[in-house]
């Protein structure tokens, strides 16, 4: 064998090892978005529900304290069963001990008003990339008609009281239906 083949089979052969690393990253990918999706399916699948019926039993103020003790619970408790660091965030956080987005968290949720504002729908919205040995994944949290009671612009004075009372710096209000409130964001390290 010359030399000139011998280096062209090598050549492939890397060629070939690096298509295959590359496709089993991509596939790494995909399983780990695929994975991402359900938690956040689970998250909103417990969380909504659960505020709906806090909203039918006590009203909207009773509403306000479950998401001040029982949302922060279940991305805890989603966080321990399935090993992601699993949370929402948002640009105006309503509990800023566990909705202030990191600096990476930011600047997903301002593309996501961006894109909000041109005219996409928040749910459709997601972004993951892998950052610093650890793949992130976030995807937007649309305003819905039953968030607008403790998020809209006209809130009840006994809900503005509860507000007051669980949130005293709260800055999570004024929106309207179908802006991106916030996001649910998910990290694990690789």
């Amino acid at each position: 064998m010359n030399r000139t083949t011998g280096l062209l089979i090598v050549f492939l052969s890397l060629l070939l090892m690096s298509n295959k690393l590359f496709s089993e990253e991509e596939n790494n990918e995909k399983a780990l978005k695929a994975q991402a999706n359900l938690i956040v399916k689970q998250f909103a699948g417990q969380l909504k529900p659960q505020l709906v019926a806090a909203i039918q039993s006590g009203g909207l103020a009773s509403a306000i304290n479950f998401c001040s003790v029982e949302s922060p619970k279940i991305a805890q408790d989603i966080s321990m069963q399935t090993g992601w660091h699993v949370k929402r965030v948002s640009l105006k956080p309503r509990n800023k001990t566990t909705a202030t987005p990191d600096s990476f968290e930011k600047n997903i949720l301002a593309t996501f008003d961006d894109r909000q504002k041109k005219g996409e729908p928040p749910s459709s919205m997601q972004y993951s990339t892998v950052v610093d040995g650890s793949y992130r994944f976030m995807r937007a949290q649309g305003v819905e008609g039953v968030c607008l009671g403790c998020h809209g612009n006209a809130i009840s004075s006994d809900v503005k009281k509860a507000l007051d009372q669980h949130y005293p710096d709260d800055v999570a209000t004024g929106y309207s239906l179908g802006q991106v409130r916030g996001a649910f964001s998910l990290s694990k390290e690789l």
